[in-house]
């Protein structure tokens, strides 16, 4: 069964178990995700921000 907008949910990062964590490439509050993470990391508030602006804008 396909969702909604025919996307696949993506693979999340790996959650750090304690400090440090990396800073959001937005807002630089800290994130879920440890330093060590390679990629894009947004916190909590600006990841659901940056969803609901991609979300089904086809």
């Amino acid at each position: 069964m396909s969702d909604y907008c025919g996307t696949e949910t993506a693979d999340r990062a790996p959650e750090a178990g304690g400090p440090p964590f990396a800073e959001c490439v937005l807002c630089r509050e800290p994130t879920e995700y440890p330093e060590s993470y390679k990629g894009i990391t947004l916190c909590p508030v600006c990841e659901w921000q940056e969803a609901q602006r991609t979300a089904c804008s086809g």
